[in-house]
């Protein structure tokens, strides 16, 4: 594997892409240190020492890099555009102009990228404005007395909020470069940096901790384990065999091939995750404008907030569940496939073309992810279960959406490097 590295880079083109990922990925670190105008620094680094990382802005911070509780220029992250792009495949469903424009091709796909950049900024204006009034009022820091903002007049605010906005429409600008003049899929890899970020830091607290080597070995091996099982699962896929018939065009003949379309696993990705983790955050967040000693806060935080509690752990899966079935309903549509392969003269073996078609392809989608959802489910629980009793704490960067996304974009990225080299006749990664 280091071998096919060293001939990666000796390849000038693919070198250069190589070099400028890189180096777009520093720039996105670098800026993730960055403080924002109007934000005390040591303030903020003296409340993060004395105070734990909340619950409820875990994932977007661990999204961020840990950028977010440092109030930083790219405090924000990539999840504004993760959402947009969410909303924008979610309104295909609602929106027919959106399922048209997505059926053109290239030019409904652009006007579609453009309407998530706009999104995109606008969520970026709501969360940093939410992220400041977090940190003015204290609840951003709880327990920690210092002002991380210590001039709150208007004038700074908004230019915090600005500052923040400019830095997510850069990032989703250093997504789109990568995309196009680097190797693999640029917001992908951003996420990637940002947790991948966090890990040496974590594994360094949990050394240095109580249990010392003997904790550090435990989630060194559970880690391993579930990273094994994620590589085994997301690299699985049923194989729908197709065959198109053959048929004159003019003087040639087309068709006679075949193929077959792959289905995957787990075809939602993390999304349900994600998903999950915010519907069970938003009770936490109403929770915390009411009155401590009632009995509705108190029972949402022993039952709601804490990642340990049977009922959260319960709801999580059941949420998880739910969303497996109901993104893959959303991103795969067999009536669709079934039409297009019927327009080619394409058809599955054994299967009448049309309606018998997508019926069929329904009904191996909806057996497939049910081991699929089950899967997503127990990866997103095992560390969180093992790390608890471990006693080594559920915030660390090691949860079941960390380990997805660092693993499904590692592979996708040296599938991308490994086609490259093939095609330069080197011998690549995956052997």
């Amino acid at each position: 594997m280091l071998g096919a590295f060293v001939r990666a880079f000796r390849t000038p083109d693919l070198r250069r892409k190589l070099l400028f990922t890189i180096g777009m990925m520093v720039l996105f670190r670098i800026g993730s240190f960055l403080p924002t105008p109007g934000v005390s620094y040591p303030n903020v680094q003296a409340c993060i020492e004395q105070t734990a990382e909340s619950d409820l802005l875990g994932l977007v911070n661990l999204f961020s890099g840990g950028a977010l509780l440092q109030l930083s220029v790219f405090s924000l992250g990539i999840m504004p555009y993760i959402t947009a792009s969410i909303i924008i495949q979610l309104l295909r469903v609602v929106i027919p102009k959106f399922e048209e424009l997505h059926k053109e091709g290239q030019s409904g796909t652009a006007k579609l990228t453009q309407y998530t950049r706009y999104l995109t900024i606008g969520l970026a204006v709501l969360q940093s404005t939410t992220i400041i009034t977090f940190a003015r009022s204290g609840n951003l820091f709880q327990g920690c007395s210092l002002e991380v903002i210590p001039d709150d007049s208007p004038i700074t605010l908004l230019i915090m909020v600005i500052t923040m906005t400019a830095g997510t429409g850069l990032i989703m600008w250093l997504g789109e470069l990568i995309t196009e003049r680097g190797v693999g899929n640029g917001m992908s890899l951003l996420i990637f940096t940002s947790i991948a970020a966090s890990f040496p830091g974590a594994m360094w607290s949990i050394a240095g901790g109580a249990g010392g080597a003997g904790k550090f070995i435990a989630v060194l091996a559970i880690v391993v384990l579930v990273i094994g099982l994620v590589v085994f699962v997301e690299q699985s896929q049923r194989r729908v065999p197709v065959q198109y018939a053959k048929r004159m065009v003019g003087r040639r003949m087309y068709g006679g091939s075949s193929t077959y379309i792959p289905i995957k696993i787990n075809m939602a990705g993390v999304i349900p995750v994600i998903f999950a983790s915010s519907l069970l955050a938003v009770p936490t967040l109403i929770a915390q404008f009411g009155d401590p000693t009632a009995g509705w806060v108190q029972w949402i935080s022993v039952n709601l907030a804490d990642p340990g509690a049977p009922l959260h752990m319960g709801l999580y899966v059941v949420l998880i569940i739910f969303f497996c079935y109901f993104y893959t309903a959303i991103t795969f549509n067999p009536d669709e496939v079934a039409d297009n392969m019927k327009k080619y003269g394409g058809f599955i073996p054994g299967i009448r073309a049309g309606r018998p078609t997508a019926e069929y392809l329904d009904y191996v989608i909806t057996r497939i992810t049910a081991p699929g959802s089950l899967y997503l489910a127990m990866v997103a629980l095992i560390p969180m279960i093992a790390f608890i009793v471990l006693g080594v704490g559920s915030n660390i960067p090691f949860g079941g959406a960390s380990i997805l996304i660092v693993v499904g974009v590692g592979l996708e990225t040296v599938k991308q490097i490994e086609s490259q080299l093939q095609q330069r006749h080197y011998e690549g990664f995956l052997r």
